[in-house]
């Protein structure tokens, strides 16, 4: 039994570690050329500090979801600018 509920507290600690999740994208949202322009803003100032700029055709719609899901709290976005990014990176991605 201690086993168990050791194995319980320890996978909890596991997925705590992992970070939250935003869920604030489900779909495209912002589609002027200015909230556009601020989602690309966005996403150079804020991905480009830990890595690279990835290819927007790196990942279709829900890809992108899946993916910024992850990384927006990472990069402390609000739900506005993880919304702003999202739809920069569908704009001009042709998957």
């Amino acid at each position: 039994m201690k086993k168990v509920v050791l194995s319980i507290i320890l996978g909890s600690a596991f997925l705590a570690s992992c970070g939250p999740k935003s869920v604030a994208v489900t779909g495209p949202k912002y589609t002027s050329s200015e909230q556009l322009a601020q989602g690309q803003t966005v996403f150079e100032n804020s991905c480009n500090k830990c890595h690279k700029l990835p290819d927007p055709a790196k990942h279709d719609n829900q890809g992108w979801i899946k993916t910024l899901s992850r990384m927006a709290p990472k990069a402390k976005l609000n739900d506005e600018q993880h919304q702003m990014v999202y739809d920069y990176l569908i704009s001009v991605n042709k998957k």
